[in-house]
């Protein structure tokens, strides 16, 4: 009985979330594509402030770097001097 009503519960979770799913995705997206441009904003010109503490994440961002260019249509990295691929 108790497998039936969790059975239950996780399907109702489901079809609750099921039209949903796109648009979280789509919002997960967003922010990551702002949290870029905060972390790589000096090198298109914008100043930020914090600049010197978001060099140390760039090695750990490369990968969601190249991933977010090639999701842009941009074969090559945009940035000048800063080459991840």
């Amino acid at each position: 009985m108790l497998d039936k009503m969790k059975a239950l519960i996780h399907w109702y979770e489901e079809v609750l979330s099921m039209p949903h799913r796109r648009e979280v995705a789509s919002e997960l997206r967003d922010e990551d594509d702002l949290f870029m441009l905060l972390l790589y904003s000096e090198m298109i010109g914008i100043p930020n402030p914090v600049y010197y503490y978001t060099l140390e994440l760039y090695p750990y961002m490369i990968e969601k770097f190249h991933d977010w260019h090639l999701r842009m249509g941009m074969e090559k990295s945009p940035l000048s001097g800063f080459r991840c691929c």
